[in-house]
């Protein structure tokens, strides 16, 4: 009968194995292995979390009525223990503001990429796997929409669209009819590159072995797409879909700051940036500053866990585990 070595040495052998030897991986498991070594994306990771528990959490603390709040007694007074971000030209407390401008840059960020995902990756998919005449047209439609400047392309659809869709009344909360028009907006334009890139996946994948032998065995194409191609193509659209959502903050910043987005009585961190236009030559930073930090701490945190998730999706990453 055979019998286990328990010398010292032959433990110290053991403990000192590579942990693949002695616990079997999924790949998730491995994944995550990845993910947790990249120091950037866990911060990134933390700082997202940070957020989130900021501006849900801080909805459990301040009302939307009194984000809405105006009192001119209490106008344009600087950081205090009472307003500790302040408050803006009408009195209104810029903390709360700050705090309900989040979920719905947030939420804009999130549907509109959605969107945009859900656009991207049907022609994507559909250009590669039947190829031919389908991926001509589709690609030449793709390319005529990347030849119009995004920038000015959002700004007339948001001036001729703006306030042509009424006030929404939505779990409570009241939401202004331009955040519909800068989510179809933003969505509408930035599904391009994802299509480019789910197509040349699919152009990759479709010609594996796996994929053969699907259709060696009467499998049909929608089975196929589905079922083999796309779970295979599903780590690119996750990272692309993350960074968008910060592409898609931005972008909503940069509209709002020109004065074509979101309009009130909603408020979003970008509108809340161009109502403190004037604010930076008289010397009022608070009216800027915190909305400003918040964006860029967004993008950043998002920007950095989207390197995280490319990395640790990626089955060659050269990475130790």
């Amino acid at each position: 009968m055979a019998t286990t070595d328990t010398t010292p040495s032959a433990l110290a052998s053991m403990r000192a194995r590579p942990a693949e030897t002695r616990l079997p991986r999924t790949l998730a498991g491995l994944a995550w292995m990845r993910f947790r070594r990249h120091k950037m994306a866990m911060f990134g990771l933390g700082l997202l979390i940070a957020i989130l528990v900021y501006i849900v959490g801080g909805s459990l603390v301040f009302s939307e009525a009194y984000a809405n709040y105006n009192d001119t007694t209490r106008r344009l007074q600087s950081p205090s223990a009472e307003h500790p971000f302040g408050t803006d030209e009408i009195g209104r407390d810029i903390l709360a503001r700050t705090i309900y401008g989040g979920q719905i840059s947030l939420i804009i960020g999130v549907l509109a990429v959605l969107l945009s995902i859900t656009i991207g990756t049907t022609i994507g998919m559909l250009s590669g796997y039947y190829g031919g005449l389908v991926d001509a047209v589709l690609m030449r439609i793709t390319e005529a929409i990347l030849s119009v400047p995004t920038l000015l392309l959002l700004l007339v659809m948001a001036k001729f669209f703006g306030g042509r869709i009424p006030d929404l009344q939505l779990l409570g909360r009241q939401f202004s009819g331009s955040v519909v028009v800068i989510i179809l907006i933003v969505g509408f334009t930035s599904w391009t590159y994802l299509a480019r890139l789910v197509r040349s996946t699919f152009l990759s994948l479709r010609e594996q072995e796996f994929v053969l032998a699907a259709r060696a065995v009467g499998a049909r194409d929608r089975h196929i797409i589905l079922g083999h191609i796309l779970p295979n193509a599903a780590a690119p659209i996750l990272v692309s879909a993350t960074l968008g959502v910060a592409a898609a903050i931005l972008t909503e910043a940069y509209i709002s700051f020109l004065g074509l987005g979101v309009q009130p009585p909603t408020a979003t961190w970008g509108s809340m940036m161009q109502g403190a236009t004037g604010a930076i030559t008289r010397g009022q930073w608070w009216l800027w500053f915190f909305p400003g930090l918040l964006i860029v701490l967004t993008v950043l945190s998002v920007n950095f866990l989207g390197d995280g998730l490319r990395d640790a999706l990626d089955p060659h990453s050269d990475k130790k585990i």
